[in-house]
């Protein structure tokens, strides 16, 4: 899932100067050489550059590795600004439950009823749409068991370089998904689909009666003082300080690399078009495992995980991740990561929101092999995070 990820720049100076006022424990990078080099291990497995942000029992911990940008030596900023992918699946499921829990909208009422226009199975719920089990089609392909592949929107290679500021409308992208036979009748087995969150932000903005923009400044962004967070829309450049992101790709049996930090998000409407920061997810994250968005019996649906759904980041809730540390390290921990073209995020905490990780990482010019390479960075890094020092937390 993660074949890339990113970093921004901000002076080093005024970052650690920010995270001392911010928290008065940070400590300094050559406090934390664990943390460090856990990074610096992702750098070497042929990522351009990551930047991490960390908060647990000893304060706020944030660096960076590798480089803003190919062919340079500046690192990536600690604070900078990134495509985060699918992290933003966790704001729009956030947004729809805050909904519910005005009364606005039902957990397990037909998504049809409030979009009758688009003529969905009544058996598919809000719920089944939230929790990837409504059987839709997902509309950048699907991949079959039996190893048949039914193509979508492409989303990967020559092709998507070509298209990659190419603009479409949440609408298109549901009725095309609409238009192909689903994957598996609603509520019967589990499947990652962008299509159920790009439905989730028509769902939205039909019950709200604003954009998916407007409903999470409103709710979510202003609320928190996210000031570096911003869900774009079409828009194809990441403004402020931010590191480059970069795609190898084959065209015509040579390989190819292309700068893609410039990229229409529009996609992945709903379901991954966002820009972030480390500290913005961190802030967002631990409000909400910490309840100050959701009430409990929402913040406890949605860490309630469907059984089909395991993976390498856990089990599926409804917008989020639930993954078993086990005893020898913090138990239960959510996360929601995330990844786009040159770009891959991580966003975890602990159930109370106390520890955090977020990150962003970079993809270069190196010949890696994300499947190979990225789960074995990951576990390591999550490892030193949340199992070092447990006893003490």
């Amino acid at each position: 899932l993660l074949a890339a990820a990113a970093t921004p720049a901000v002076a080093t100076a005024g970052v650690a100067a920010a995270a001392s006022r911010a928290a008065p424990k940070a400590a300094a990078g050559q406090d934390r050489p664990e943390l460090q080099k856990a990074i610096q291990d992702f750098v070497d497995a042929g990522y351009a550059g990551v930047q991490m942000r960390v908060h647990d029992q000893r304060g706020e911990w944030a660096g960076s590795a590798g480089v803003r940008k190919l062919g340079q030596s500046a690192k990536p900023s600690t604070n900078g600004r990134f495509w985060t992918g699918s992290v933003a699946k966790a704001f729009t499921a956030t947004v729809v439950l805050q909904l519910v829990a005005e009364g606005k909208i039902g957990l397990d009422a037909p998504v049809a009823g409030y979009l009758p226009q688009l003529k969905l199975d009544r058996r598919i719920t809000v719920r089944m749409m939230l929790q990837h089990t409504s059987g839709l089609f997902n509309y950048t392909g699907e991949f079959y068991d039996d190893g048949t592949v039914v193509p979508g929107i492409p989303a990967a290679g020559k092709e998507w370089v070509d298209n990659r500021f190419r603009s479409y409308r949440p609408l298109e992208l549901v009725r095309l998904a609409l238009s192909k036979p689903s994957k598996f009748e609603p509520g019967t087995g589990w499947s990652y689909a962008n299509t159920n969150y790009t439905l989730a932000l028509l769902l939205i903005e039909k019950v709200a009666g604003r954009s998916l923009a407007e409903e999470t400044q409103r709710r979510i962004l202003g609320p928190l003082g996210l000031s570096g967070t911003v869900v774009p829309g079409t828009r194809t450049d990441i403004r402020g300080p931010h590191a480059h992101g970069y795609y190898r790709y084959e065209d015509a049996g040579q390989w190819k690399v292309v700068d893609v930090t410039r990229q229409n998000p529009s996609l992945l409407a709903g379901a991954g078009a966002m820009i972030s920061t480390t500290k913005d997810l961190h802030t967002f994250f631990s409000a909400l495992n910490g309840g100050k968005l959701l009430p409990a019996r929402l913040l406890a649906e949605m860490r309630r995980p469907h059984p089909k759904s395991a993976g390498l980041f856990g089990r599926y809730g409804l917008g989020l991740y639930v993954q078993d540390t086990g005893p020898d390290c913090v138990g239960t921990l959510l996360n929601h990561n995330g990844s786009v073209g040159g770009y891959g995020t991580l966003m975890y905490s602990t159930p109370d929101g106390k520890k955090t990780l977020t990150a962003s990482i970079t993809t270069g010019d190196a010949a890696i092999d994300p499947a190979q390479v990225f789960p074995k960075a990951l576990d390591k890094l999550l490892k030193d995070v949340f199992c070092g020092g447990t006893a003490a937390d």
